[in-house]
């Protein structure tokens, strides 16, 4: 998980290279379950990069890439996902009875509820359930506390058991540890 990222230099085109290689894939992922669509989700992480490539001359050194990386690609993706909704409320108002939900009918389950979490605890959940980040590298990523990321997490685990009901509690077929490949210690999801 970024270890490759390690002696990068500010302003070098060819390091800014080496993190966009490294992280492109796992933001792409991230933002999908974050904004539940793979388009924004890849239109957010470019936005990122430009946003990124432009502080690149000033990133420190001290502060993990990977986690000024996420920083800004969560960030986008916080304020793009407001803006959707946003204009999906104003569309709605001004269009009554013509309004359809999205329905995503080849989702599973779990990905439909993690859409439906607000985008942080989303985020939360992404970095350290599917990627397999430590809590301290969670929060490092969203600029949080271990204490915050623990708390979004038990937040989203609660908003995942009221939505999936049994299939998400233990044993369930949508359960973390049904198949997830990183092991997950029920204090971790609070």
């Amino acid at each position: 998980m970024g270890e490759g990222l390690t002696g990068l230099c500010p302003g070098s085109p060819e390091d800014f290279d080496r993190l966009y290689l490294e992280t492109h894939p796992r933001l792409v992922r991230t933002l999908t379950a974050v904004l539940g669509d793979a388009a924004a989700a890849e239109d957010c992480v470019q936005e990122a990069f430009v946003r990124a490539w432009k502080a690149w001359p000033r990133w420190r050194p001290e502060a993990p890439v990977e986690a000024w990386m996420y920083r800004i690609a969560l960030n986008v993706a916080f304020s793009a996902r407001r803006k959707s909704r946003l204009r999906q409320v104003t569309e709605r108002l001004l269009r009554p009875g013509h309004g359809s939900p999205d329905l995503r009918i080849s989702a599973s389950p779990l990905r439909q509820a993690l859409a439906r979490l607000p985008p942080r605890e989303a985020a939360a959940v992404m970095l350290r359930h599917y990627h397999g980040y430590s809590r301290a590298e969670t929060a490092a990523m969203l600029g949080l506390t271990e204490r915050a990321v623990s708390l979004r997490l038990e937040r989203a685990r609660n908003f995942l058991l009221e939505e999936l009901g049994e299939r998400w509690g233990e044993g369930g077929s949508l359960h973390p540890t049904a198949s997830s490949a990183v092991p997950v210690d029920e204090k971790d999801f609070g």
